[in-house]
């Protein structure tokens, strides 16, 4: 007999994940207080990898939002072709292994800034093209 109460969902577009916001606020500030380290700052090595995880989980979601709003754009536009080069460099930096250290946090933190920075400016650009 089957008892639980959870409901498994295939999604393999993304289509769900699309249509909710991402939680922005607190890794505004996370992205903010990392790169505020001066140095190696008092964590373990741990805490440097958990961060780093967290960033890099964050980084993958915001770079889903940044191909869904430049798949929005004709394909000869100008902050499609951007979007397009930020999401490659993104792809090659989240492809880079995590290592415990504030300088690999940091890296993920500025991955997580610029993806951010070019999902507002794609937004901008959506807009202006409707």
């Amino acid at each position: 007999m089957h008892t639980s109460t959870h409901t498994v969902l295939y999604d393999p577009d993304g289509l769900i994940e699309a249509g909710l916001p991402l939680d922005r606020e607190p890794y505004e500030s996370l992205v903010t207080a990392v790169l505020a380290w001066t140095g190696e700052d008092a964590l373990t090595t741990r805490d440097y990898e958990q961060i780093a995880l967290q960033l890099t989980g964050h980084a993958r979601a915001v770079a889903s939002d940044v191909r869904r709003r430049a798949d929005q754009l004709p394909k000869n536009s100008g902050p499609k072709a951007l979007a397009d080069v930020v999401l490659r460099e993104a792809e090659g930096r989240l492809s880079v292994p995590i290592e415990g250290t504030v300088r690999c946090a940091q890296n993920r933190a500025r991955l997580v800034r610029a993806l951010y920075e070019r999902l507002d400016r794609l937004d901008a650009a959506v807009t202006q093209a409707v």
